[in-house]
């Protein structure tokens, strides 16, 4: 595994190859460390890349081709070794490719590439997925990136808020005890105000709250007094706020997701899956999104 750095006024990140993860987000003036440092006690990641799939599947299998497979939550690139593919003083990337290894669990040819790209005040977290072969390719790709909460040594994370560009409320697909999306279409409906929630001491108990259908563009982690001291911006289509349910960990990560869970019980083929992709043959696809300090 190689370790990468960029650097500017504003921001210093830190990268591994191993999942092309970014493992540190830092100001350089106060040395102030933004992204959690993944202590095993609560959670043993920083910020990793699911793909292909976002979520689990349901009994941890899926089907495609004719046959059933085995997969386990969030998908395998988080767990690869990434090959860097370009790098300046602002923007590295890196790809990864589909291998023997990776067709055996998952039968599709795919390009990877991950992106970082310093902005003035923060960065800027780019995927392309690339499909050279002569068949649709499905997938699904999220970002899971966890930043502290509280920031400030000696605070209480039960007093720091979220704020959403949403005004009213927000609502969130429930998630059962399995991981999976319940067989309802009711949800859970928290009311903001002036675009803040609260961090309760049970906001997370049912698991990630899984905020659907762009109700919300740009989401911050707040200080008591309502000042963001980092925020996320993003287009994707949905979105999940999660912290380890009864843990009172020291976290908090937002998620944008281009792909979810499997709902309990579903059984269809693979192309199927609530929220997928299917990129075309000689097709690229890309996305984004912004981390803010």
């Amino acid at each position: 595994m190689a370790v990468y750095e960029l650097k500017n006024d504003g921001v210093a990140i830190r990268i591994h190859s191993k999942g092309a993860e970014l493992k540190s987000l830092r100001k350089p003036g106060t040395g102030t460390e933004y992204l959690w440092q993944g202590d095993p006690a609560f959670w043993g990641r920083s910020s990793p890349v699911l793909f292909p799939f976002v979520g689990k599947t349901d009994r941890n299998e899926f089907r495609t081709k004719g046959k059933t497979y085995s997969m386990t939550q969030h998908g395998f690139a988080r767990d690869m070794e990434f090959e860097l593919l370009s790098q300046t003083e602002d923007e590295i990337w890196f790809v990864l490719r589909d291998s023997q290894q990776t067709r055996e669990i998952y039968p599709y040819g795919f390009v990877l590439k991950l992106g970082y790209r310093l902005l003035d005040c923060g960065v800027e977290v780019c995927w392309q997925v690339e499909n050279e072969s002569d068949e649709e390719l499905p997938f699904s790709i999220g970002g899971h990136p966890a930043f502290y909460c509280p920031i400030e040594e000696g605070a209480e994370r039960e007093d720091y808020l979220i704020r959403f560009d949403a005004r009213e409320k927000i609502m969130s697909t429930r998630i059962n005890e399995n991981g999976l999306a319940t067989d309802t279409d009711e949800k859970d409906v928290y009311p903001l105000k002036d675009g803040y929630l609260p961090i309760t001491e049970h906001l997370f108990d049912k698991d990630a709250l899984v905020i659907e259908n762009e109700q919300a563009k740009e989401v911050a982690l707040c200080k008591p007094d309502g000042s963001a001291y980092l925020t996320v911006t993003m287009e994707a289509p949905l979105f999940g706020v999660w912290s380890p349910p009864k843990r009172n960990a020291p976290f908090i990560c937002i998620e944008p997701w281009y792909g979810r869970c499997d709902r309990v019980g579903y059984e269809g083929d693979l192309k199927g899956r609530e929220w997928g992709n299917l990129l075309e043959p000689g097709k690229v696809w890309k996305a984004s999104y912004q981390i803010y300090v």
